[in-house]
């Protein structure tokens, strides 16, 4: 029976699995005020200690898990998960008291007042003293994950980055280098710097709440969490030799070979669907197969780049030109209106970028698509 349940446990661990499941079952909790108790979160801590107590029994779990450079990882695990429960516990706490006509708890306690001298000051005082006495403890106990001087001969397999940049480096296996490591970072940070700017719903300001504010409360913790946090423990925990999957009680051997052919939307368009309709019908301009390009940037060259990747230019057209129109005659018309043009533009832009991500996670897992766009310049 355990060796059956690690099996299926290491099956559902792959990426595209266990990405969904999370993914469901993180944004159903967030609707679940029951979760978000202290009953609430005492049960979901009891059984997750009984499942991490039973997988610690197994040597391949115990040896990726208990690794020294993995400590920052559930660290910064549980202290997300507390701070995220630390929230929606007073929002949904917030939500009951106004669902019974009450003002929100902070509004009940905007009168008491406290002293930035001496009491937050001897507070940030004993949170410091108690942060470094960790940190000294810390460094003590856990051997740091030091290595030998680099060796070009002997390159360590896989080779993977600080922590926290797991998940980034993790993007990489679905978008190309530039888009992962320069585009999507930059607008993530210009995202951010534009929601004050663009969020003009006065509802909880100054006060938690959920029911208020869900779309914009749904699309911060999908993005943080689902879209960033849980690629990291992906990187971690499920990438091995060759940056191969292997699952939690999987052993990680440096031969394992998957058989694995990323295809371009290109080669789905001029190869796998237009050539055998062209040999069937007898048309031969459609049976050309894949158009012949170069690096250069003649006339001829680039009407060939844009007639091989004309699939993929009108799918980007319509999804980034004319699906922002679309939304704001339909189901997003009163936040179009409400946001106006430009606010509008803004963020149906970066929601829209936002969800590209998955979308290509997804693309790449089922059909093996590697690019939508591929030019000898740049890549989409």
């Amino acid at each position: 029976m355990s060796e059956t349940l690690k099996h299926i446990v290491n099956y559902f661990s792959a990426p595209e699995w266990s990405f969904t499941i999370f993914s469901v079952l993180f944004i159903w909790a967030l609707f679940q005020r029951w979760i978000w108790t202290r009953q609430g979160v005492i049960i979901a801590m009891v059984a997750i200690s009984v499942a991490l107590g039973w997988a610690l029994q197994d040597a391949n779990f115990r040896v990726t898990l208990l690794k020294p450079d993995n400590a920052p990882i559930f660290l910064m695990i549980y202290l997300f998960s507390f701070f995220l429960w630390m929230a929606m516990l007073q929002a949904h706490n917030n939500d009951r008291r106004m669902e019974q006509r009450l003002p929100p708890e902070e509004k009940e306690t905007s009168d008491q007042k406290t002293w930035v001298w001496p009491d937050l000051v001897y507070i940030e005082l004993l949170c410091m003293i108690l942060c470094t006495v960790a940190l000294v403890v810390w460094s003590i106990t856990v051997r740091a994950p030091l290595e030998e001087p680099a060796n070009p001969a002997n390159t360590p397999n896989p080779s993977k980055a600080p922590w926290y940049f797991l998940g980034l480096q993790e993007l990489l296996v679905y978008f190309d280098p530039w888009f992962a490591g320069v585009v999507l970072p930059s607008i993530i940070v210009l995202g951010l710097m534009a929601i004050p700017y663009i969020d003009v719903n006065p509802k909880g300001s100054g006060y938690y709440c959920f029911k208020e504010r869900r779309l914009a409360i749904l699309t911060f913790l999908i993005g943080f969490f689902v879209m960033w946090d849980f690629l990291i423990p992906i990187g971690t925990i499920l990438r091995g030799p060759g940056w191969n999957v292997f699952g939690p009680f999987e052993e990680w051997s440096s031969h394992k070979v998957v058989a694995l052919t990323n295809v371009n939307l290109s080669e789905y368009v001029w190869v796998k669907a237009f050539y055998p309709l062209g040999q069937a019908i007898g048309w031969e301009w459609l049976a050309q197969g894949l158009p012949a390009t170069d690096g250069s940037l003649s006339l001829a060259n680039i009407t060939r780049v844009f007639k091989k990747e004309f699939a993929g230019i009108l799918i980007l057209a319509f999804y980034f030109c004319v699906l922002p129109g679309l939304l704001a005659r339909g189901w997003l018309k009163d936040f179009c209106e409400r946001l106006g043009f430009a606010r509008y533009s803004v963020a149906i832009f970066l929601f829209l970028t936002m969800a590209t991500v998955p979308m290509k996670m997804y693309l790449r897992w089922l059909v093996n698509l590697k690019y939508i766009v591929d030019t000898p310049w740049i890549k989409f």
